[in-house]
């Protein structure tokens, strides 16, 4: 296996991007998590979903899921992301892929579920202030594998999901 080392400055700021991301849409607010994705960025985030392109339409997918999945539910989920490998591209670009454990809870009980465990892969752009963009995430479920796709092609992102065109399971 080949050792990637990236930068120490570069993986600490990928993670507080990713922190900022969380808080937001575990906050449900799903058009500044949007804002954290390039104007024509790319997000797949559920097995059997299209991916949702653009800001706008990254924004409107989350509140679709939400009202869908969760309409009624008094649900709090947090995404706890772990294990991040960073892997600086040759175009600039920086691949992160990471595993992710959402965490459901409810008020009243005590036990908190895991809901669902992931490993997802990101394309990371820097914006033109110097601050990090996701061009396209794929987030792919542990419980439902799906095939390799082409998700981030049309953003420039990664074939066939991971940075390496081989799909982790």
């Amino acid at each position: 296996m080949r050792e990637v080392t990236a930068p120490p400055d570069l993986y600490a700021r990928i993670q507080q991007f990713h922190a900022t991301q969380m808080h937001a849409l575990d906050g449900g607010e799903f058009d500044a998590y949007a804002e954290t994705f390039t104007e024509d960025g790319e997000f797949r985030h559920t097995p059997g979903r299209p991916a949702a392109r653009t800001r706008a339409g990254i924004a409107e997918e989350l509140k679709a899921f939400h009202r869908e999945r969760f309409a009624g539910d008094p649900v709090q989920r947090r995404h706890w992301f772990n294990m991040l490998r960073v892997e600086p591209g040759s175009g600039g670009e920086i691949h992160a892929t990471f595993y992710v454990l959402v965490v459901a809870t409810r008020p009243g009980v005590r036990q908190p579920e895991i809901a669902p465990s992931c490993v997802v892969h990101d394309v990371l752009v820097e914006d033109a202030d110097g601050g990090l963009l996701v061009r396209s995430r794929w987030v792919e479920h542990d419980w439902q594998p799906e095939p390799a796709t082409t998700v981030g092609a049309a953003a420039g992102g990664p074939v066939n999901g991971p940075a390496n065109g081989e799909v982790s399971r």
